[in-house]
């Protein structure tokens, strides 16, 4: 928790006297920061390039690579557990998880994503070992992903978007730009070595996905997820 707290101390851009802040209003260089600011100003730029600019550590114009800080500082805890000795936890920030080893000796993890429109109820369930789930969607803070290109709410026709991977580093980011994307993000998806993805479209949107699965996908939907809503299962199983 010490660590998480400087986390924030660092990269918070709610936080006039943090790093970040500063950074942006060019009152220190980045030579004056943390090396962690370094690491996730790099990741940031891999993430740009990846998502064909689609992820930006500066929407709006302004520095704020808070889009890449919250998986990579889930995914530094689960390090640091593991390094401690914990083989088989569950790190969960704000809904995004890594997962180590197994629930129980035998037994994966399980994790429910909550439907974005209906209250109470599932639109998927994941299942498996050592994976990383990600979702992002308007349901809990309303439209603040921004289209990076437009610097504006993202129109994307989507409620939300859950991907599945190994790194929560990579997937989180890769689920932002997703739900920028839209519908364009099948495709970009699909070309993602171990990546899986879940999307629920609005029902204003015009010619959405039908729900599909297959067998060998640790992605499923839950039950009669079909006639809970538009929804898509695509991208590569993760193995």
């Amino acid at each position: 928790m010490t660590w998480l707290h400087r986390v924030d101390e660092v990269f918070s851009t709610y936080r006039p006297g943090s790093q970040i802040s500063r950074l942006a209003r060019g009152e220190i260089t980045l030579a004056d920061c943390d090396r962690d600011v370094t690491e996730v100003l790099r990741l940031c730029e891999s993430a740009e390039r990846l998502t064909d600019g689609w992820f930006s550590p500066t929407p709006g114009g302004r520095l704020d690579p808070t889009g890449s800080v919250k998986g990579w500082a889930i995914e530094r805890v689960s390090e640091i557990l593991e390094r401690a000795g914990a083989r088989n936890t569950c790190v969960n920030g704000g809904g995004d998880i890594q997962l180590r080893g197994e629930c129980a000796p035998g037994v994966p993890w399980r994790v429910g994503t909550a439907h974005p429109s209906l209250s109470g109820q599932l639109s998927t369930v994941v299942t498996g070992r050592d994976l990383a789930v990600a979702t992002s969607g308007t349901a809990d803070r309303g439209p603040h992903i921004l289209n990076p290109r437009t610097g504006r709410p993202a129109e994307s026709g989507l409620l939300s978007i859950t991907l599945v991977g190994r790194h929560l580093t990579d997937i989180d980011v890769c689920a932002t730009a997703a739900f920028a994307m839209g519908s364009s993000a099948r495709a970009w998806i699909d070309s993602l070595p171990g990546v899986e993805a879940f999307a629920v479209a609005s029902a204003t949107a015009h010619g959405g996905p039908k729900a599909s699965r297959a067998s060998s996908d640790p992605l499923l939907p839950g039950p009669d997820s079909a006639d809970r809503g538009r929804s898509a299962l695509v991208g590569r199983p993760v193995r």
